[in-house]
């Protein structure tokens, strides 16, 4: 297991978790889920010594991508944002991602690597898989760190609750069988960080989650 830190911080308008896991012995560092406070951001990182290599991005909804840009470009070295590939039409739709259904104006935005179900990132030190799982999103998807037993979860699954679906792209039928085929066979020890709200467990909310 890579001796990590996590870092978390609540931005945005809609109070959106974005989080930042550490390699502490390389001092590389992974940016999940952005979603504002761009430049605030990349001073907490640099405050904290790390140099981040990566955006992972959980799905294309403005809250969880409006402080990309901003963090992109305080720094002088390439940061490629991820996302699945199935969000790709939501990144450039201001109706899929929201900003125009949340006014904030119509946005659109531009990653750099499209992942897929199942694959496998080496980012920071890290082993990271893929796990596809739609319903709040068509393109939605979580990170699963297997060595450090930690699940980035996006707006998939929160504690005892689930992302909504009465957005464009979304589907309850979806989100459910995502959650329950894809992410409640992990093992229950693993620490999930939802896009929002508090931290919680697989266990836990096999237990616990009414919607699931």
């Amino acid at each position: 297991m890579t001796d990590h830190e996590i870092m978390h911080f609540v931005v945005g308008s809609v109070m959106t978790n974005c989080y930042v896991i550490a390699n502490k012995g390389s001092g590389e560092c992974l940016v999940v889920d952005p979603g504002g406070s761009g430049a605030a951001l990349a001073d907490k990182i640099r405050e904290a010594g790390y140099k981040p290599v990566a955006i992972l991005t959980t799905h294309g909804h403005f809250d969880h991508w409006d402080g990309v840009e901003a963090l992109k470009a305080a720094f002088d070295h390439d940061i490629p944002v991820y996302i699945h590939e199935k969000d790709r039409e939501t990144l450039g739709d201001p109706m899929l991602n929201v900003s125009g259904l949340f006014g904030v104006g119509n946005r659109t935005y531009k990653a750099d690597v499209f992942v897929k179900d199942d694959e496998i990132l080496h980012l920071a030190g890290f082993e990271i898989k893929v796990i596809f799982t739609p319903g709040h999103t068509a393109g939605g998807c979580c990170y699963y760190f297997p060595e450090e037993g930690l699940l980035f979860s996006g707006d998939t699954l929160f504690c005892q609750s689930v992302g909504r679906t009465d957005m464009p792209g979304g589907s309850m039928s979806a989100l459910v069988a995502s959650v329950r085929d894809r992410l409640f066979v992990l093992p229950d020890e693993t620490q999930v960080f939802p896009g929002h709200n508090e931290t919680t467990t697989i266990g836990f909310e096999k237990e616990n989650n009414y919607y699931v």
